[in-house]
């Protein structure tokens, strides 16, 4: 069995309880913080079966690797995923919705992006194994619960995955500053990945050499491009939009 994991934060450690509580070892929660939020995460908690434990602020943030715990902690197991990025392409329903990416190495970016993908209704997250953050405590705390939704893949080669890609007939669309079309653009309605690069570096030159397609995310004010996050954003709402049915006339 896979050793046990934590999740920090009343989101991350909420999304748990709710989907998976018979996964959770045990909580620890700060019992001189008695607002509201607390007193609703402990009756959750309390109904799920949950273990509680007691816990100081110093404590909870040495496990957690961080200060921004929220006083709440958990130890969980982790959860069963999908084997494969093959065998969840073999499980999806309907046309798939990936993201991809390139060089994205803060964890809080990768949180963000995770979250992002989660609304969005994204099937998947891939990253290159260099050059790329893993899921850590802060990934998931950022993700607020979307680390423990949306499955995270992480390739020994990227380039080499895209071209496995195209050979389901999913398109690859790049994300690049100077591409001459945008997203909006697009038709995003059939079998997508998504691919973005770092803020600032963009794709590596290999990466974008291998997607099908580039386009752009227009900027009409000063500044030169978008955080990863909000890019991914951007594109997988758009993607969304499109994959939406329209309601009829009257």
């Amino acid at each position: 069995m896979s050793s046990p994991k934590v999740l920090f934060g009343f989101h991350a450690v909420g999304v748990r309880l709710k989907t998976a509580p018979q996964s959770i070892i045990e909580i620890f929660y700060e019992p001189t913080r008695r607002d509201a939020r607390m007193r609703q995460f402990l009756e959750r908690a309390t109904e799920a079966g949950a273990r509680l434990i007691e816990a100081d602020g110093l404590r909870l943030s040495k496990l957690a690797g961080s200060h921004g715990h929220q006083g709440v902690a958990a130890r969980v197991q982790p959860l069963p995923q999908a084997h494969s990025l093959d065998d969840l392409l073999d499980q999806v329903s309907g046309p798939p919705l990936l993201l991809v990416l390139d060089g994205v190495t803060d964890p809080h970016n990768l949180g963000a992006c995770l979250r992002v993908a989660d609304g969005a209704g994204a099937h998947a997250v891939i990253a290159p194994k260099d050059h790329a953050a893993g899921i850590n405590a802060t990934v998931a705390k950022v993700a607020s619960g979307a680390a423990e939704t949306v499955p995270y893949f992480m390739v020994t080669n990227l380039a080499r995955t895209l071209g496995e890609l195209k050979e389901r007939n999913i398109w690859c669309i790049g994300t690049s500053d100077d591409a001459p079309q945008s997203i909006y653009q697009m038709d995003l309605k059939g079998p997508v990945a998504l691919v973005l690069g770092a803020e600032g570096e963009g794709m590596r030159q290999l990466t974008r050499k291998t997607c099908d397609e580039l386009v752009n995310i227009p900027m009409r004010g000063a500044v030169e491009s978008l955080n990863v996050s909000v890019a991914s954003g951007v594109c997988l709402y758009e993607a969304l939009r499109q994959r939406s049915p329209r309601p009829g006339p009257g």
